[in-house]
C-alpha cells in the first residue's frame, strides 16, 4: 500500500484558492489527475474554463458554485461535474474553511493510461 500525505502547511496559493496537486503521482497509474483545494472564508476560486472534463467533490464545509450564470448551494458530500468549455468558480461565503477535491481528464490523459498500462502488461 502507498499513501501520499496531504501537506496542509505547505499549500500553493493558486487560482485563488489554496492546493496541493495529489496526482499525478508517478507510483500510481490514473487517466486523470487531482487537487487537495482549500477556499478561505471570504475568497472565491478564479473563474475559469478550460478543455478538461472536470469533477469537485465537497469534503468539508458549504460554499456556492457558480457555473454559466447560475449559482447552487455546494456542501460536503456534494459532488459536481463541469464539461469542457464551462465556467466555473467555488465561492466561499461563510465564516470556515471549504474543502474539496477536484479531478479533471480529457483524452490526452486518457490515452497516455491507456498505453502505460498496455506496457505494464507486456
Amino acid at each position: 500500500m502507498l499513501t501520499k500525505q496531504l501537506d496542509r502547511d505547505g499549500l500553493t496559493h493558486e487560482n485563488g484558492l489554496d492546493a496541493q496537486r495529489l496526482l499525478p503521482w508517478p507510483e500510481l497509474n490514473a487517466p486523470f489527475e487531482g487537487s487537495w483545494c482549500v477556499i478561505r472564508p471570504g475568497t472565491a476560486s478564479t473563474a475559469h474554463a478550460h478543455h478538461e472534463y472536470e469533477i469537485f467533490i465537497a469534503v468539508a464545509g458549504s460554499a456556492v458554485l457558480e457555473s454559466q450564470g447560475v449559482r447552487k448551494p455546494f456542501v460536503t458530500g456534494d459532488i459536481v461535474h463541469f464539461t469542457p468549455g464551462s465556467e466555473h468558480r467555488v465561492i466561499n461565503e461563510s465564516d470556515a474553511d471549504f474543502e474539496m477535491y477536484s479531478v479533471w481528464w480529457d483524452l490526452d490523459m486518457t490515452q497516455r493510461f491507456a498505453a502505460r498500462h498496455e506496457g505494464a502488461q507486456a
